[in-house]
């Protein structure tokens, strides 16, 4: 375990997305609390399941907390924490943000998920709109963490202050090549794992003139639909543990279709399967096959499905042992010490402290 030295021993993570979702940002915060206490700090979260919840529209699978100002600042003064980490920009996420603020807690924030452009492919509200007010939730606090250096830049660009590299890690011991394979279709068999919604861009996989069999894991609003329109691809609903690194370990190509997620933990774990990976070249990818290794990019994804193919398993494989999440716990916590010392937060300019 690498030596991090003295720092913030009582860490708050305030999440709007946990169990039982399954997602990247979910599977990321448990194993980063589990490495965090692993290397003596303590560390509690904040989620929705202590309160109250309502689906969210148009995705009722996502349950938003019902919480009063009070209640989340009760919460946060009980445990008392020396960092508060904000990881989402949900009502949990502006009511720690609201009560920091008024406390004058050192905070930093994480963005996962490109908000802006999931709401516009369910809702006709312009993206600058909304990346005006997550600009302003981000940059009151200490520091953003992003998971890959094309996110940084891109919300540098955007007027993002204070952006910070958070990388991703996977369990390699856990995700391998020679689990025992469960499917039994004509090959090769293409894989894609992650949430059945629009934002994932699925048809543009599902589409696609290719040799053996398609294959879908994953649960979500866009389910019933896709699987009336796509008869001959296998949907297998959600599958999790053992039985989802199975099924990575009994494909040939895993096809990551997704233009606007900020990395994919799940291109992590199929690398770890030695599933070579094919993809846009975008945000995410980009950045993981950047030195060519284990992948293959192009605004074609027939084209880079196809090349998929041909790549290395064991290459594959060897990529995903350079992510671990220990170094993931170790990075967010010299974040956490770089915050206190160098951004202690501050309001933005213009917003009057919060009251009860």
């Amino acid at each position: 375990m690498e030596d991090i030295g003295p720092g913030y021993s009582r860490i708050l993570i305030v999440t709007d997305a946990w169990h039982p979702q399954v997602n990247g940002v979910v599977r990321t915060l448990q194993h980063l609390g589990d490495n965090l206490v692993a290397m003596g700090q303590t560390v509690e979260f904040l989620t929705p399941q202590e309160f109250r919840t309502i689906p969210m529209p148009s995705y009722p699978d996502i349950r938003l907390a019902l919480a009063m100002p009070w209640q989340v600042a009760k919460r946060i003064e009980a445990f008392q924490p020396d960092h508060v980490h904000i990881s989402t920009e949900g009502p949990l996420g502006l009511l720690a943000r609201r009560h920091c603020l008024k406390r004058g807690y050192v905070f930093t924030t994480s963005y996962h998920t490109r908000f802006p452009e999931y709401v516009r492919a369910r809702v006709p509200i312009p993206e600058s709109w909304i990346y005006r007010r997550l600009r302003r939730f981000h940059n009151s606090g200490a520091g953003t963490l992003v998971a890959t250096p094309s996110l940084a830049r891109e919300l540098t660009e955007r007027g993002f202050e204070h952006v910070r590299l958070w990388t991703r890690g996977v369990d390699t011991d856990f995700y391998r090549p020679d689990r025992k394979p469960v499917l039994d279709l004509p090959r090769p068999i293409f894989l894609s794992v992650g949430r059945v919604a629009v934002e994932k861009n699925l048809p543009a996989f599902l589409d696609l003139d290719l040799p053996g069999s398609k294959v879908v894991v994953g649960d979500g609003p866009a389910l019933a639909s896709l699987r009336e329109r796509y008869p001959e691809a296998h949907f297998l609903g959600m599958h999790t543990g053992k039985a989802l690194a199975h099924i990575y370990a009994s494909c040939d190509v895993f096809v990551f279709p997704s233009r606007t997620d900020t990395f994919g933990i799940v291109l992590l774990e199929a690398l770890a399967s030695g599933l070579p990976v094919a993809a846009y070249d975008v945000t995410g990818p980009a950045d993981v096959f950047a030195d060519g290794v284990g992948g293959a990019l192009s605004q074609d994804l027939r084209e880079a499905a196809m090349a998929a193919l041909n790549i290395d398993r064991d290459a594959a494989r060897q990529k995903a042992t350079t992510y671990s999440w220990a170094a993931c716990a170790a990075m967010f916590m010299r974040h956490v010490r770089a915050a206190h010392v160098e951004q202690p937060t501050a309001l933005p300019a213009g917003e009057a402290a919060p009251s009860y």
